[in-house]
């Protein structure tokens, strides 16, 4: 396997200002191949997720730990080409947070949100997946032992997949479970869907605002799907109630709502369904502020949970139901060349694409 000199990189120059509404810069460069440390690899990337958090960092103003100029980009794929302990020709998952696994809260269960955990694509040098390699840590990497799916589209499961997988748990969800996802037919909420029914949930009801792309939900997880555009919070519980009663399952008490939305809308329509001891999921991001009576939770007993990323010991759980078949990702992914990246970001910012767009190298 060849080990280049350069990594060839499409570095966020400039972030897109909202105030002034100056545009934001993207400029194809390269940079050296840093000398590997102790435990860490170089890998040769095979494709990267567009996802809304680098949509975030590039268009709203949401600042990256390492300032810019840096590479975006974390869900990333690839094989590593250079390191030591074995790890030479393997393809690997990496996982979009990578906990420091030797803190009091990596101690605790929860490196998922490690103060000290690394991020490519934020927290990494400059270093991100819309690049030709990347060089990481091993220690936490999934390793892909066979595969039927490209490579490259095995990237998503670094986040668009795995983030659902961590809120299930946040959620304890099991069999039995009622369940709705707000934001359902996004690039996160999609997969929250497939992931709860994979997981036993009873009855899984997703909720968006686009018909075409909730009729995929039901091809893909949905039991029943509800257009929330036109409805306030009462007529949305309304259709909850006749599609719980038409189930054989409670729809007033104990269900469990996932926000995927990050969006305003999506998360005060989610604030208003939570009713008694049921537990509500922060998983999608807005820079957005929200208003609610926090008493509500006293008298309901409920629970409102923010999930942030993976734990990378969930990675091999979550790559087995993709392999199996139990979460789907082809039906959602579209691969294009990562020299195409400016015009991706904008079509992806601009709703265009039903899709999550995996960039492949084409350097």
């Amino acid at each position: 396997m060849s080990i280049p000199d350069k990594i060839k990189t499409w570095q966020m120059t400039k972030p897109s200002d909202p105030k002034s509404g100056d545009k934001g810069v993207m400029t194809l460069t390269e940079v050296d191949v840093p000398v590997l440390g102790p435990g860490e690899v170089l890998i040769e990337i095979a494709g990267c997720g567009v996802c809304h958090t680098d949509l975030g960092y590039f268009y709203d103003g949401v600042p990256t730990v390492n300032a810019p100029p840096l590479t975006l980009g974390h869900e990333i794929s690839g094989t590593v080409v250079a390191g030591e302990g074995g790890w030479i020709g393997k393809e690997v998952i990496v996982p979009a947070v990578m906990p420091c696994n030797d803190c009091e809260i990596c101690r605790s269960g929860r490196g998922n949100r490690c103060l000290a955990q690394k991020m490519p694509g934020n927290s990494i040098g400059i270093y991100g997946g819309f690049s030709s390699h990347i060089v990481l840590p091993a220690v936490d990497l999934c390793v892909i032992d066979s595969r039927e799916l490209p490579l490259s589209n095995l990237s998503v499961i670094a986040d668009a997949v795995t983030t659902p997988y961590q809120a299930a748990m946040r959620a304890e969800l099991g069999e039995g479970d009622c369940v709705i996802v707000t934001g359902a037919a996004g690039g996160v909420g999609s997969h929250m869907v497939q992931v709860a029914k994979a997981l036993g949930a009873a009855v899984v009801i997703g909720i968006d605002i686009d018909d075409e792309r909730l009729a995929r939900n039901l091809q893909y997880g949905a039991d029943a799907v509800i257009n929330s555009r036109e409805l306030d919070v009462r007529g949305v519980k309304g259709k909850i109630k006749e599609i719980a009663k038409e189930r054989g399952v409670p729809h007033n008490y104990g269900c469990k709502i996932f926000e995927c939305s990050g969006s305003k809308p999506g998360q005060d329509l989610a604030l208003g369904l939570l009713g008694f001891v049921g537990k509500l999921i922060v998983v999608g991001f807005t820079v957005a502020k929200n208003e609610y009576m926090l008493s509500k939770l006293m008298a309901y007993d409920a629970e409102i949970i923010g999930t942030w990323g993976c734990l990378p010991k969930y990675y091999p759980a979550v790559l087995k139901l993709v392999q199996e078949g139990k979460v789907k990702i082809e039906p959602f992914i579209e691969t294009r060349p990562m020299s195409t990246i400016v015009e991706v970001f904008e079509e992806v910012h601009d709703r265009r694409t039903d899709k999550r767009i995996i960039l492949e190298p084409d350097f």
